[in-house]
């Protein structure tokens, strides 16, 4: 990362602070960036935003958005020269979701011997277990593996395919992630080789190239990237599914459920389950129609 790399900090009240997120998800602008959204201080209902910009036009875009929202204290902050994601990461905790349990290579030594553990190492892509949609999405995959199995698994917008790497180790014989950044392509294949697991990740923009049809129909697809591209790809990911099949959904905040959901409510699916974690939801649908 260059010296001229930022971190942008946004304090506040809960109701801001994920308004103030809401509104980063609806600029077309800031699709690229990466955030997240967490509760610092419980007693006194403060939120935090950390966002990283990719540019100065993303940092500039990004300050604007969270100033706009009076309540919000926002600052910017200079990263140094330096592998700062390796060293954020060194002061992770492991995490455990249902019967899986995300660590990483600091992590090793204390490793439980009955839980199925997922090595990851983000590098340059987004998703190290850590954060609360994909903590989501494995509670949820979780739970449906106490009653039934899938053959065939897709996880869209993989980042380092901890999701699909997930679906290996459990037995699915078809596990692929695609991603349109090819840096977190090659990471989530380095992240499945490390893991001993059968899961294979392709450059793809869309669920209509070829790479991805071709091991289709599936039987779940996991999507844990934004709101709007969630809704956008509603039609696309109905497509991708079997009759029956499941699709859990996360990246969106508590309070774009309903119109992620009736998205694919109208396409044909039944919405069965929703998990909360901080700010994040994941929604469980099943394809019916």
């Amino acid at each position: 990362m260059s010296e001229s790399a930022v971190q942008i900090i946004a304090r506040g009240p809960r109701a801001i602070a994920e308004a103030a997120a809401v509104s980063l998800d609806s600029d077309p602008l800031l699709e690229g960036a990466t955030y997240s959204i967490l509760e610092e201080d419980e007693d006194k209902g403060i939120w935090r935003i950390d966002a990283f910009p990719n540019d100065a036009d993303d940092a500039r875009g990004i300050e604007a958005r969270l100033k706009a929202h009076d309540g919000l204290t926002v600052i910017v902050e200079k990263l140094a020269d330096a592998d700062w994601l390796a060293m954020s990461l060194s002061g992770l905790p492991p995490v455990r979701a249902g019967r899986f349990f995300v660590y990483g290579a600091h992590d090793q030594g204390i490793v439980p011997n009955n839980t199925i553990n997922l090595k990851i190492d983000a590098g340059a892509a987004f998703g190290t277990g850590h954060h609360g949609t994909t903590v989501g999405c494995l509670i949820a995959f979780d739970e449906l593996l106490k009653r039934e199995r899938f053959e065939r698994v897709l996880d869209v917008g993989c980042g380092t395919g901890v999701l699909a790497i997930a679906a290996a180790k459990t037995g699915s014989k078809v596990a692929v992630g695609t991603d349109i950044d090819q840096p977190s392509v090659r990471i989530a294949n380095e992240n499945a080789k490390l893991n001993m697991a059968d899961a294979r990740f392709v450059h793809a923009f869309g669920l209509n190239d070829r790479k991805v049809r071709q091991h289709g129909p599936y039987d779940l697809v996991f999507a844990n990237i934004l709101a709007p591209p969630l809704v956008s790809l509603s039609q696309d990911i109905k497509n991708a599914l079997s009759l029956g099949g499941v699709a859990i959904l996360s990246g969106l905040l508590r309070t774009q459920e309903r119109r992620v959901s009736a998205a694919y409510l109208s396409r044909g699916f039944i919405l069965e389950r929703r998990i909360h974690r901080d700010a994040w939801s994941a929604l469980v649908l099943r394809r019916v129609g």
